[in-house]
């Protein structure tokens, strides 16, 4: 396997952005989708996507097989949220390896979590998304959405050996349909795909992100 390339890689955090300027739109409207309230907000704001990154779940969703559907646990994630939860597994990371150096506390952190200048979910650009059935069960993908690569074993990596054969078919499934409709993954989450933003850029070779930073509603630079 090729080496995975992190969030922090200078040749993700250095892709410029050509901000388009799509709004938000409200996954919960979407048909083939369900989404999830475990990290429902009063706002609103998880179950937000910009306009084409919503178009391109919609169009996965169609793809999946009879009886199965997509389950959004994430959409948008407020720039205060993301700094909230790098600094936090960063200081759990530190506790656990107080000799780490900086740059190499802020990779390991960088596994799990987008340092949140980059971060895609920021940018209303990432989705966590899991697969259930039409009755809303959850499927099996080898661990839950979320899951570090220390409580995970590292079994939280896409492509990850230690799960079993179903859970295997499963992430296939999930990334078939993803992939086909334009998102790409970033491999050391299963459930984390992106469209528009830095690291879909470098993963397609396009040479600038369409969608930056953004508050609820907002662009970063104060228009929409």
């Amino acid at each position: 396997m090729p080496p995975i390339i992190l969030m922090n890689d200078p040749r993700v955090v250095d892709i410029p952005v050509h901000e388009c300027g799509e709004p938000l739109v409200d996954l919960r409207q979407l048909p083939f989708v369900d989404v999830d309230e475990r990290l429902a907000d009063q706002a609103g704001a998880y179950a937000q996507l910009r306009e084409g990154v919503a178009w391109r779940l919609a169009r996965a969703a169609r793809l999946l097989p009879e009886g199965l559907r997509l389950l959004v646990t994430e959409g948008y994630r407020p720039l205060s949220l993301q700094i909230k939860y790098f600094e936090d597994y960063a200081a759990e990371l530190r506790c656990a390896h107080p000799h780490w150096s900086d740059e190499h506390l802020h990779r390991q952190t960088s596994r799990s979590l987008s340092p949140p200048e980059v971060g895609p979910h920021v940018a209303g650009a990432a989705v966590d998304v899991t697969l259930c059935t039409a009755a809303g069960s959850e499927l099996d993908l080898g661990t839950p959405v979320n899951a570090s690569p220390e409580e995970s074993d590292g079994a939280c990596y896409t492509d990850a050996a230690r799960v079993s054969a179903a859970a295997r078919r499963n992430r296939r499934t999930l990334s078939a349909a993803l992939a086909t409709a334009g998102l790409v993954n970033y491999p050391t989450e299963w459930w984390h795909w992106s469209y528009g933003d830095r690291y879909w850029a470098y993963a397609t070779s396009a040479p600038t992100a369409r969608y930056g930073p953004m508050t609820y509603g907002v662009l970063a630079n104060g228009s929409l």
